[in-house]
């Protein structure tokens, strides 16, 4: 009697901790599975998460960066500089400032076919002058400096072209973009939106 009460209370609980091991677990499940999607829904249906409106949180960083972009600019050729803008903004995937700058070059009198082959400017040398061409090296070479840093031929190939005061506006000038295009992606900026029109 008391052999068949232990097998009986052996096999209820193995029973029962079977059931509740297999309920545990499909509930747990089911609750991931839920609230997994539930979180998955709630983010589709309010759009993605609000970023800091940087020029209005850090005005002074956002000033300091303005600035360096002016002194920069200063004294280059207008193309050029909408040149070297757009390809960085190429290389790191910025629709905010690649739209903005596409459309600056075009009101300063850039041709489509050029903006067209910026993206693609070494098989389409044919289309920019050889200063052109070692600014778009650098750009390339500063852009993607993580990938082999910046090789002594991008660099000679810019000061070949370039008076010394001249190649460190433009190199100021990739350090700039590249910093405005990492503001924009990691704000969330929208492209086809110019906040400089206020």
């Amino acid at each position: 009697m008391v052999m068949t009460n232990n097998t009986n209370n052996t096999n209820t609980t193995n029973d029962m901790n079977t059931t509740n091991n297999t309920n545990n677990t499909n509930t747990t499940n089911d609750m991931n599975t839920t609230n997994n999607t539930n979180n998955t829904m709630d983010t589709a249906a309010t759009g993605p998460v609000a970023r800091i409106d940087f020029a209005r949180t850090a005005p002074k960083v956002f000033k300091a960066v303005i600035g360096l972009d002016a002194a920069a600019r200063e004294g280059l050729d207008p193309a050029l500089v909408e040149l070297i803008q757009i390809r960085a903004s190429h290389l790191n995937g910025c629709a905010y400032c690649l739209h903005m700058h596409t459309n600056d070059a075009r009101k300063a009198g850039e041709s489509e076919d050029r903006l067209h082959m910026v993206a693609v400017w070494r098989e389409a040398r044919n289309f920019f002058t050889a200063k052109e061409q070692a600014a778009l090296v650098l750009t390339d070479a500063v852009t993607r400096v993580a990938d082999a840093g910046v090789p002594d031929s991008a660099y000679a190939e810019a000061a070949a072209q370039f008076e010394e005061e001249e190649l460190a506006r433009v190199l100021a000038l990739i350090l700039a973009i590249n910093t405005w295009n990492r503001i924009a992606l990691a704000t969330a900026k929208v492209a086809g939106t110019d906040e400089r029109r206020g």
